[in-house]
């Protein structure tokens, strides 16, 4: 797969000796050479003590430690870092690895450098985002040192800290504004999207969200009234939807996802991801995607099925005729779900989809 450029993130890695504040410097080990450096963002005051309140519980936590205990010497990528608790459970658990951290969220990445920091050069964490894990693997080198990489996690979606967080606009539990960037050094917000969205396209957004039959008036409304905050964009929904046809659950959770999806470019970053993510891991190496609604879990299911066939489309009853070559096999056809007593604990685990695939030897 062609590599992409990164988007927009700045080059760093931490070394995780403690949360980073200083000016940059270089420090060496007999194993590889790491970096410390400052991480000042705009808002850095208020991110760092966001950081300190980012306690996210990870869903499927017992089978993620599971799927990775016992890997080989090696490298993990946790492709989606957040504040470090699958992380923190893979590295307690498997001795033989050092992990790269992916994230593209400065908060999160300051959490989990503070939740990590005990494992020290076991672990780097960088910005950016898992569709350019090729080309983030090749910039960090230094600390890959040829080593193969064992291991992938892929948790999509939102993190329960930062749909609290009022002021990221992801929720419709508070008035804020109607940001929902995952990276805040973006420039798109949700309010830019439906500023510049053309009505037909929103609609099709919708419906490609689940909003089917009422996706047309909720997108006139809303273009109508042209939000800015997560408030008026839940009156503005609500005013497409009779209270008769509402659904269970809130009226305005489809329209807050498909959004969400748009500003931060899940579904392309999601296909680019995985790919990468096979093109990377070395033989008999463990990829794992945890999804949470049923878009992107088509994607993950379509395209690992398509590895594990090869893409192969010979009818099932004369068997493979066409020379296609899987490339993984998987765990099972359909996914892992997260036990009662997990969801009684943490309610978000109720929607999690676990897809496991292990790469085949060329």
């Amino acid at each position: 797969m062609k590599e992409k450029p990164l988007r927009n993130f700045p080059h760093e890695t931490w070394t995780m000796r403690s949360l980073p504040t200083g000016t940059r410097k270089k420090t060496s080990s007999a194993l590889f050479t790491v970096y410390s450096t400052s991480y000042r963002s705009t808002e850095s005051v208020v991110g760092l003590r966001m950081a300190q309140d980012f306690n996210h519980t990870p869903v499927l936590e017992r089978s993620i430690i599971e799927l990775f205990s016992g890997l080989p010497v090696g490298v993990v990528v946790d492709a989606t870092l957040g504040g470090g608790g699958h992380a923190k459970g893979i590295l307690e658990h498997s001795h033989n690895v050092r992990l790269l951290g992916i994230d593209r969220d400065g908060v999160a990445r300051d959490a989990a450098a503070t939740k990590l920091a005990d494992f020290g050069e076991r672990v780097r964490i960088v910005a950016g985002t898992f569709a350019d894990i090729s080309t983030i693997l090749e910039k960090e080198r230094d600390f890959v040192k040829g080593e193969p990489v064992v291991g992938i996690l892929m948790d999509l979606g939102v993190s329960s800290p930062q749909l609290d967080d009022p002021s990221r606009g992801f929720s419709f539990r508070s008035d804020a504004p109607l940001d929902m960037r995952m990276d805040q050094t973006s420039d798109v917000t949700a309010a830019m999207v439906i500023a510049n969205i053309d009505q037909h396209e929103l609609a099709r957004l919708l419906r490609d969200h689940g909003e089917s039959r009422f996706a047309p008036g909720i997108a006139r409304s809303i273009k109508e009234r042209q939000p800015t905050t997560t408030g008026e964009l839940v009156e503005a929904v609500e005013r497409a939807v009779p209270m008769a046809a509402r659904r269970r659950g809130h009226v305005a959770t489809r329209v807050f996802q498909a959004l969400r999806v748009r500003v931060n470019d899940e579904e392309a970053q999601l296909e680019s991801g995985l790919s990468g993510a096979l093109d990377v891991l070395s033989p008999h190496g463990v990829l794992a995607v945890i999804s949470y609604h049923s878009g992107e879990d088509r994607v993950v299911k379509r395209l690992l099925h398509e590895a594990s066939t090869g893409g192969c489309t010979c009818p099932p009853e004369l068997g493979c005729v066409c020379g296609a070559v899987p490339t993984v096999t998987l765990k099972k056809a359909s996914a892992l779900l997260a036990q009662p007593d997990e969801i009684g604990a943490n309610p978000r685990a109720r929607s999690a989809r676990l897809r496991v695939a292990w790469r085949l030897a060329t």
